[in-house]
């Protein structure tokens, strides 16, 4: 880390064993990143409040702020009525957002990709079919057995919509339709 890591206790003195516990679980972070910046953990001590029954106990909260480049990665408080328990569970969660930051980083993330956009260019109703014009100026066959709800009768010239497109005997043919709701969807 560049700089060093920082451990916060709020209402409690964290025993040296614990202390130790969190600057070996942040070392281990930089494996899975080895360039983060920095790192902040801050205890807090259980809080009873005035509404809590006698029989409640109360829990230990955890939080880290990590800075790696250019972002910020927070776990916001993990709890427990187990002190040890709450700072692994913090850990193991920004063990989990440090991988993910890593594999977003090096490209291993699969991005969810939008089903194509078109415009209905042409419909003939009475014999139920018609085609999509795509952005790339592309005309896609579509039938209406293809149209999903609220359905081929719904559809008219300059209607927006998605589909899902597939090779057809005589060129390409959209598989599903779908119309593109008027709430920007």
């Amino acid at each position: 880390m560049q700089t060093p890591l920082q451990i916060t206790a709020h209402d409690l003195t964290l025993a040296n064993a614990v202390e130790t516990d969190i600057r070996e679980k942040a070392a281990k972070l930089e494996c899975y990143y080895p360039r983060l910046i920095s790192c902040h953990v801050v205890v807090g001590a259980p809080v009873r409040s005035a509404h809590a029954s006698f029989s409640q106990t109360g829990r230990y909260h955890v939080s880290i702020d990590l800075t790696v480049l250019g972002a910020e990665l927070v776990v916001t408080r993990q709890e427990n009525e187990e002190l040890q328990v709450a700072i692994r569970d913090a850990f193991n969660a920004a063990q989990r957002r440090v991988r993910d930051y890593a594999r977003r980083q090096r490209g291993e993330v699969k991005t969810l990709e939008t089903p194509p956009h078109a415009v209905v260019s042409q419909l003939f109703a009475a014999e139920g079919y018609g085609f999509l014009s795509t952005p790339d100026e592309r005309e896609i066959y579509f039938h209406r057995n293809s149209v999903l709800a609220p359905g081929f009768d719904q559809l008219a010239f300059g209607t927006a919509v998605r589909f899902a497109e597939e090779p057809g005997d005589q060129g390409p043919q959209a598989s599903t339709v779908t119309k593109v709701s008027n709430a920007g969807g």
